[in-house]
């Protein structure tokens, strides 16, 4: 869950698709690395984008971590691992506002906007990721007789 200056977007990870981009992107919540770092790419009706310290586009970490295509589509609310080029994902991350079918297989999907999309709808240049935090899903009940 991400705490903006705008309110809170809740993202869902989608490990089978894309594990290593989001074993990163869970060490790099952990560690607290969005915190207080700015939406610093904001293009409405197409995306919004974080994850940079340095606030230009070209921050990140010091490593790289390698690209994860799938066929998982850009719809409204797509999560994506954003790229220099091929297998130079890191710590920058956009979130699609509509559907975006041109990136389909060109970027790692690695999860949804499940609650707090009219959020991100409203995020300007520079609003502030305040927190990020990980919430584990809770394991649905067993059913006696299945």
């Amino acid at each position: 869950t991400f705490q903006t200056s705008r309110g809170e977007f809740t993202i869902d990870l989608l490990p089978q698709k894309a594990p290593v981009t989001v074993a990163n992107f869970l060490d790099l919540v952990r560690r607290g690395f969005y915190n207080g770092l700015f939406f610093h790419r904001v293009i409405p009706g197409f995306v919004s984008q974080a994850g940079d310290p340095r606030g230009d586009g070209w921050g990140g970490t010091d490593y790289v971590i390698p690209c994860e295509y799938n066929d998982v589509p850009y719809q409204r609310g797509t999560v994506g691992m954003a790229l220099s080029g091929k297998d130079t994902g890191n710590s920058q991350f956009f979130v699609t506002h509509t559907p975006q079918p041109h990136l389909n297989g060109k970027y790692t999907v690695f999860g949804r906007v499940s609650t707090g999309m009219e959020v991100v709808d409203h995020l300007a240049m520079f609003d502030q990721i305040q927190s990020a935090t990980i919430r584990v899903a809770p394991k649905p009940a067993a059913v006696a007789g299945r």
